[in-house]
């Protein structure tokens, strides 16, 4: 079941097996590390770890399912148990039944279940689902990406995508929606989203955003690297929260819940 959002924002935190992630690559590829990371988000708040091996940055390189598995399934194992929700974050139906079987409860796809037996895999388990937009391939994203209308293709495609999915037996109750700010998109498309985040809403099922640490918060300051835009970072997240976002996907979890909580206690 989505989190209950009627009492607050839900805040999903990133884990990243990884050696290759654009803000943390390496610093969780032992699978003890990202158990203890993992364990501390959870205490900071965050009631889902999205738990990834395959990095998904620009131009980063794919990894056989295998690898990916090696990566997420230790980790999985070590944080089932301890409160949160578990997200495997992968394109890959292989990865997807093997998560799934190893108790995750959410699957959070970049390619919004496109990929071959993905929407039958998670059809056949009692899973969520976050369907996110993207334009290309994370090798190609980011080479001259274009639209008509922004808002208006990212909110068809997921419109398409949910429809889809329901028809194969997911019930709609399970999808959540990621308009995918910085995957296929250039600074004005990332702006234009974030500008009409409200939209989205009309797709019927929850949205997530996910602003955290994205280089478009460079593009707009200019030399602030991934480690130094945790202000960008947060400023995306209440504008979000202004706009009805109640789902966020994060790297900084405790100063997220923080800057929400003195938000809300403003705006009450």
């Amino acid at each position: 079941m989505i989190p209950d959002t009627s009492k607050g924002p839900v805040l999903m935190g990133i884990v990243n097996v990884t050696p290759d992630s654009f803000s943390d690559g390496g610093r969780y590829l032992d699978a003890q590390a990202a158990i203890d990371h993992g364990l501390r988000l959870i205490e900071e708040g965050a009631q889902i770890l999205d738990i990834g091996g395959e990095s998904t940055r620009p131009g980063a390189r794919p990894v056989s399912e295998q690898e990916e598995q090696d990566r997420i399934l230790p980790v999985i194992e070590g944080l089932k148990g301890a409160g949160g929700l578990i997200s495997a974050d992968t394109r890959n139906a292989g990865t997807m039944r093997a998560a799934i079987q190893a108790g995750v409860g959410m699957i959070n796809d970049v390619t919004a279940l496109q990929g071959d037996g993905a929407v039958e895999t998670v059809a056949d388990s009692d899973a969520l689902v976050c369907l996110m937009h993207m334009q290309g391939s994370p090798q190609t994203m980011q080479k001259a990406p274009e639209y008509g209308d922004v808002v208006q293709d990212v909110f068809d495609f997921l419109s398409t995508r949910i429809r889809c999915c329901v028809e194969a037996g997911i019930a709609q109750e399970r999808i959540i929606a990621d308009p995918g700010i910085g995957f296929g998109k250039t600074l004005c498309h990332n702006v234009d989203i974030l500008k009409n985040l409200s939209k989205f809403e009309e797709l019927g099922v929850p949205v997530l955003l996910g602003t955290s640490r994205k280089s478009f918060i460079e593009k707009i300051q200019p030399g602030a690297k991934a480690d130094q835009r945790l202000p960008g970072s947060l400023a995306s997240l209440l504008w979000g929260y202004g706009q009805g976002i109640r789902l966020f996907r994060v790297h900084d979890v405790a100063e997220s819940v923080q800057a929400l909580n003195v938000y809300a206690a403003i705006a009450d």
